[in-house]
């Protein structure tokens, strides 16, 4: 079978790293890029040898050629390139956060379903190699049932120098980076069916929230924590790695920094290290999200030449997307909110 053609829509900061990740990817190939500045759209068409390039969406989807589409834009015009990949029956992955709102969340899966062509959500944070080391000590059985949790990434990093727009947005952390956070726990817990949340702003030069906190009841009566800061000053800043604590039944499990798992069990008791690998193109200290970029690409390669659902779904990302809608109804309430609400 020859390679899968795909074609990128929006080569702004983070899409540098989607382009090294689909030169990584076995059986993809990138050959066409869409970008409405033309500045952007030749320093990526250049660096990474391609010719097709468009300043219009409509224009690339007429000229077509290509199997599936990446799409790496800003929230707001999620919707309108997701409902164009599907009229036009093109496969599409979409960045996070999924949709503007739950509206139009349900509205791009309805019309991905539709048109039936796969919609995956860009949820990478869940494929980064430490969270999946976590995921297969709980799947094995080496603390037993878990019935505690917490999904931690507290952190003082400027984010703002490389993303200013993050500081302009009503919604922040719980928007770009809460939502991760919010996906690991079902990742590793399962859905949850209420959320408890309170937020602050503690840096006064942004519009959002930069620091959140989040209590999860799980379906099977687990109880889980999601703490998010960029308001932490550390000793030794540990962006951008998540930190995790589960208690199980049989034992412990604790993520610390650094990447060193330790799993405390019936068996006794075992320390490693679980680091993310350094690609040829990554650097320090992104390079626990860039292996994740490359990892998740892969995956909906493997899933769409397989002909299976991927695992970050659109149907399964509303689920995600739904944990962030209620955090900040709870937030705004001040009270619980039920899941079902929003789903």
């Amino acid at each position: 079978m020859s390679d899968l053609k795909g074609a990128l829509i929006g080569c702004g900061f983070f899409a540098v790293n989607q382009m090294h990740g689909w030169q990584d990817a076995r059986g993809a190939d990138i050959v066409a890029i869409c970008d409405r500045d033309p500045g952007r759209l030749k320093a990526v068409g250049d660096a990474f040898g391609i010719a097709r390039r468009y300043a219009s969406a409509d224009d690339l989807f007429a000229d077509g050629g290509f199997d599936f589409v990446d799409i790496a834009t800003t929230v707001p015009s999620h919707r309108p390139l997701v409902e164009l990949a599907a009229r036009n029956r093109i496969p599409v992955i979409c960045q996070k956060p999924f949709a503007a709102s739950m509206a139009d969340a349900k509205a791009m899966v309805a019309a991905c379903d539709a048109a039936g062509v796969p919609l995956m959500i860009h949820e990478n944070f869940r494929w980064q190699t430490p969270i999946q080391a976590a995921r297969a000590v709980i799947d094995r059985g080496d603390i037993g049932t878990p019935f505690w949790g917490r999904v931690s990434f507290r952190s003082g990093f400027d984010v703002f120098s490389g993303q200013p727009y993050l500081a302009k947005g009503k919604r922040f952390i719980i928007e770009d980076l809460g939502i991760h956070s919010l996906d690991i726990a079902r990742f590793l817990f399962g859905d949850a069916t209420a959320i408890t949340a309170r937020t602050s702003r503690v840096n006064p030069a942004i519009a959002g929230e930069d620091v959140a906190t989040m209590l999860l009841a799980h379906a099977d009566g687990m109880t889980s924590i999601v703490d998010c800061s960029y308001a932490t000053k550390l000793p030794v800043e540990p962006f951008p790695e998540t930190l995790l604590e589960v208690d199980g039944t049989l034992g412990t499990l604790r993520l610390g920094k650094d990447y060193r798992l330790t799993v405390h069990g019936p068996s006794g008791t075992t320390v490693s290290d679980v680091p993310p690998t350094l690609l040829p193109w990554a650097s320090r200290p992104w390079h626990n999200i860039q292996e994740s970029v490359a990892a998740i690409q892969q995956h909906w390669v493997n899933a769409l030449s397989s002909n299976r659902p991927p695992d970050t779904s659109g149907h399964d990302n509303l689920k995600t997307f739904a944990l962030v809608e209620a955090a900040y109804a709870s937030a705004e309430r001040g009270q619980t909110v039920e899941l079902q609400e929003f789903l």
